[in-house]
């Protein structure tokens, strides 16, 4: 996360909040993740929050069994939209 918000230096205080939100949760279902955090998508096995009024997507695999969060991506809305974090 901090290379992206190196890059993207409005990203880090919103990166920030979600990282200390999610720390502090135990979620047991994705009704549980919505709960806190009702932007939460679910994208295949990868769920998508949005960041920053929508201006960032950070994508994560959650492992709810292991009680883990996986962040995968960090991406503007653009890179988001175009579509290629799919593929990897």
């Amino acid at each position: 996360m901090q290379a992206f918000w190196e890059r993207h230096p409005n990203a880090e205080i919103p990166l920030r909040a979600w990282h200390k939100l999610t720390r502090q949760q135990r979620w047991r279902t994705f009704a549980d993740v919505r709960a806190g955090l009702p932007s939460a998508d679910r994208v295949g096995k990868l769920t998508v929050f949005n960041i920053g009024g929508n201006k960032y997507r950070l994508i994560a695999a959650i492992h709810l069994n292991r009680g883990r969060v996986y962040i995968r991506h960090v991406l503007t809305h653009a890179e988001y939209d175009r579509g290629s974090w799919k593929e990897k």
